[in-house]
């Protein structure tokens, strides 16, 4: 398999872990898209592949269905519970229940030996592409405004209007997330403790309660005039202001 002249790299260097036993193949792959821009790393079976995804995270995964220590397939189900990275499932198997199987389980795509390296850079960006715009998404939905302040749920940040950062302890800040996704409708006092239960093995309605009185006196210092949290007799509590979209 010769390589076609490699055009002008792609920014940001992402990280591709390519996971082939077979040495000329991997060492194709990896040539290929270091000359292309990515960062690569490689590894001959899944325990390498696991070894090094703990060194270091992966952006893109070429995966081999057919490895000496594991089948891929299974390794790839494995990597999705604990990584972001897309998968690509690189092998000789071309059945249609294979590629089924495979993208149905675990893979983002699934490509068959012998492989166009030119097709394979152009799914490969593309997937990156889409993972790019689903994080894009998920951000956008995570930021969200509420009277003159700002929560992100995904950083764990609250900051006011003019940019001020509100420090909330571990539990004020879960409170208050499940009191903004709620939009203003009331949330019973259990579901609360609900949501504190990890911070403290005897949480219950006092301990929401208080949580709650400290975090009024933040968000009330943080500039907002009117009631956020309004309580909500023999329910609990909710958000008095209406909560909109990132800005």
């Amino acid at each position: 398999m010769t390589p076609p002249r490699a055009s002008s790299p792609i920014p940001h260097r992402p990280r591709l872990l390519v996971v082939e036993d077979e040495p000329v193949m991997r060492a194709a792959l990896a040539q290929y898209f270091s000359q292309e821009g990515f960062e690569v790393t490689e590894a001959g079976t899944a325990e390498a592949c696991r070894k090094a995804l703990r060194r270091q995270p992966a952006d893109v995964i070429f995966i081999d269905v057919q490895l000496p220590d594991e089948n891929g397939v299974t390794l790839a189900q494995d990597i999705r519970n604990t990584s972001a990275a897309g998968i690509v499932f690189v092998t000789s198997r071309d059945g249609e229940l294979d590629r089924i199987l495979g993208l149905e389980l675990a893979g983002d795509d699934y490509v068959t030996k012998p492989v166009n390296l030119r097709e394979l850079l152009a799914r490969t960006r593309a997937l990156l592409r889409r993972r790019q715009l689903d994080r894009d998404t998920e951000r956008r939905n995570t930021v969200l405004r509420f009277g003159n302040h700002v929560i992100d749920l995904m950083r764990r940040e609250l900051v006011t209007e003019a940019g001020i950062q509100v420090r909330l302890t571990r539990g004020e800040f879960d409170l208050l997330a499940v009191l903004v996704q709620a939009r203003g409708m009331p949330v019973a006092r259990s579901y609360l403790v609900e949501a504190v239960s990890h911070r403290e093995e005897e949480a219950g309605e006092r301990t929401v309660d208080t949580l709650i009185g400290r975090l009024r006196r933040k968000l009330a210092d943080g500039g907002d005039k009117s009631e956020l949290v309004v309580t909500v007799g023999g329910i609990g509590y909710r958000l008095g202001v209406e909560v909109e979209g990132s800005r």
